[in-house]
Parts: C-alpha cells; structure tokens; sequence
C-alpha cells in the first residue's frame, strides 16, 4: 500500500510533560511538517498547547482502566472515523492499547503500538500481540517484553533534537548538579537526596526539573535532610528551559530504578553534560564505564564525590543516539511497511 500522505490517528493517556508525551509531540510535529493529516487522541493536557495548528485534537478518557470507558473511547473514535478516514492507529502506553485494538477491530483501520518501558508483564500488555506492529524504544524494552510483542516489531530509539546550547560554552565555576524527569518513586530521586546529604563538607547546589505525585514528601525529605537550601524544586519547564539548565549545570544525576531508554540522559549527553546514572539494561547499550547500582546510596555518595573531587563522571558512547529528523523517517517507514 502506497500512500503519499497518510492519516494518522495516535492514541495517549494524557498529554502533559513526560518522555513518552515529548516523543508523540515530537512524531506529531515532524508527520505534519511531512504533509501527513495527524489527530490526537487522549484525556489532554498541558502540551497540547504545542501542537502544530493542523494537528486535529479528540478527548477520550483514554487514561482510565475501565472496560466501560475503554469501550467508550473505542465506540467515540470509531464514529469519528467515517468522517476522518485513518489510515493508521499508533497507540502508546496500554490503556490507549486496549483502545485501539478495540477500534482496529470495529473499523478495520490497522494498528501499532509503542512500548515505551518495562511494563509488568500481566494480562494488560494482552493487545500488544495483537497489534500489526510493534515499536520498542530500546533494546531492553523489547527483550522484556518479547512474549507480548507480535511478530512484526522493531527498535526506533526515542530521537534527540540536537540543543542550541553546548555544555562546554559555560563556565562551571559552581558545583551544580541537576535532575530531569517526573517525580515519581522510580526515578529515584530520594536516593540522590541521601547520598548529597552525606556530602555537606562541599559546596554544592540541586536543581529538580519536574513535576509528579512525590514532589511534597521529596521536598519534605529535602528539609529533614537539612539540604533544603541548597536544593531548589523548579516544576515542569518547557524544552528550551531545560535545555539552559543542563548547558549550566555540572553533572546530569540519574537515579532511577527503572527506565525504558532514558531520554534525560540522551539529552544530556548531547548538550555534552556529565552524567552519573543508574545500573539500568536500557543504558548499558551506551556505557562504555560502570554504572552506580540503582538505590545504593552509598555508592551513590561515592560516585558523586569522585565526580566533586576530579570532575570524573561515567563513560557514554553518545554516537549513536538518534536525531528527531531519523527517528520521524524510521517511523513513517515503518507506517508504510505495515500498510
């Protein structure tokens, strides 16, 4: 099947900041800048106000795990179909999966899914399998969930738009560390909390880039600490913001337990900051160095004075980490291959 420009309807839980968010945004940017009809789906959010002007917006609670309101969502968009003609579904997160093989099924529109993490491995990945294809964002994810993929399924890395500011254009006269990410319990950020507290001999500085539902206890935590002065909560920032942070800042910390790829930490390494991450399989694709042992404090403490003292952070092979520009082409080939 050979279409010039397809229609493309994705599927979302939500639409506020988060990696997999940043990355629909991005493929909805790049398959309108191509000529494509692109529609969103999802219950909304904040980013919804960075879409391009054609990008054609639906709310469904698409959020919700409830077989009512999946079905609900499915019978919605299954009406709306006639008049927006899809030509493809792409589904990302596992509600929105449910969803969409449910409306696959109703109007015979094919679909595909994006795994994005290590999802338990339980009977909500079940419409993965039966999805016409798959995409993992690494190599992890899909060795993880092999058993929930269908045949068809291939790795598209989450791309990178290569930054306008450069780590080494700044002077780093200050220790600044900084974290990127959603404030949840597995990004881990309590454990690099404890492990700065240790080391109040030297002067240092915390920023946190982010919102999520541990924001309150991990300012509580900063306090009973006693850091709470040298660390400094900023919320959710637009990309460019984020951007001058990890120009000026010393050191990327990234403490999760679990992550997908870990787009933070892509990030980071193309600005050119040190980074100091977790054990995790989805980066050891891209270190060539040891990684601190995911929520050890203790050799957390280590990591972060050796970096104080010599400025030593891990070791990445950054050259293979993907452009936005790629990953959009090695999307819609993918579209096309399926169609």
């Amino acid at each position: 099947m050979d279409i010039e420009t397809l229609k493309i309807l994705y599927v979302m839980p939500g639409f506020d900041e988060g990696g997999a968010e940043v990355h629909v945004l991005n493929l909805i940017r790049g398959m309108s800048e191509r000529g494509h009809d692109v529609t969103l789906a999802s219950c909304g959010g904040r980013l919804e106000g960075e879409l391009p002007p054609s990008a054609k917006i639906i709310h469904v609670p698409s959020h919700l795990k409830n077989p009512i309101t999946i079905i609900y969502s499915a019978m919605k968009l299954s009406r709306l179909n006639s008049k927006y003609q899809w030509d493809i579904i792409h589904s990302h997160s596992r509600v929105p999966s449910w969803v969409s093989w449910v409306l696959s099924g109703v109007t015979g529109v094919k679909w595909v899914v994006t795994a994005h993490a290590l999802y338990s491995l339980n009977a909500g990945l079940i419409p993965m399998r039966h999805a016409f294809g798959a995409i993992s964002i690494s190599r992890a994810v899909r060795e993880h969930l092999r058993e929930y993929l269908p045949a068809d399924n291939v790795i598209i890395p989450n791309g990178i738009i290569p930054p306008k500011l450069r780590h080494e254009d700044f002077s780093h006269d200050e220790m600044r560390f900084l974290i990127v990410g959603r404030l949840t319990r597995l990004k881990g950020v309590d454990v690099a909390l404890r492990a700065l507290s240790g080391l109040k001999g030297y002067e240092w500085t915390l920023d946190v880039l982010g919102e999520g539902s541990e924001r309150v206890k991990l300012e509580g935590l900063s306090g009973e600490l006693g850091i709470s002065e040298r660390v400094k909560f900023h919320g959710d920032k637009e990309r460019p913001e984020v951007e001058r942070y990890m120009a000026r800042s010393s050191c990327l910390l990234f403490p999760s337990y679990s992550e997908g790829q870990g787009l933070a930490v892509m990030e980071a390494l193309s600005a050119g900051l040190p980074v100091i991450a977790s054990d995790l399989e989805a980066l050891r694709d891209f270190a060539t160095g040891e990684l601190v042992p995911a929520g050890e404090v203790e050799e957390w403490r280590k990591a972060i004075e050796r970096f104080i003292l010599t400025g030593e952070a891990e070791s990445f092979n950054h050259k293979d980490i993907m452009t936005v520009d790629e990953m959009i082409a090695k999307t819609e080939e993918y579209y096309r291959k399926v169609l």
